[in-house]
């Protein structure tokens, strides 16, 4: 994964092509890059990204966001109360106490997870 301007690149190698390649994650618009070594890749990815903000730009448009920081979570109703009860019983709300334990859970060693 790559990151450059709060936007992620995934990237793969092609073994018969000799070369890597990748996409911009999170846009509906299709952004790509290659190179032959890391080095070219990195550079490819950061234009990558800089030609899609300039051409947002030139079109008077804003350029899309790869997250907004919100997203929906569907979960059964009795679990749904179970979480607002953990949240109130700590005295946070259900957002900021669901945070927080999604960063406790992040910031836990891969293999404790």
């Amino acid at each position: 994964m790559m990151e450059y301007k709060s936007y992620c690149g995934h990237v793969a190698f092609d073994d018969e092509r000799g070369v890597f390649h990748g996409e911009v994650l999170g846009l509906r618009d299709v952004v790509t890059f290659q190179g032959k070594s890391v080095a070219d890749l990195r550079k490819a990815f950061r234009e990558s990204v800089d030609d899609y903000l300039e051409f947002c730009r030139d079109r008077g448009e804003d350029p899309e966001k790869p997250v907004s920081g919100r997203f929906v979570l569907r979960v059964s109703p009795e679990l749904h109360r179970q979480l607002l009860l953990h949240a109130k019983r700590s005295g946070k709300s259900l957002n900021a106490w669901i945070v927080s334990q999604l960063e406790n859970d992040l910031a836990q060693p891969t293999g404790a997870r």
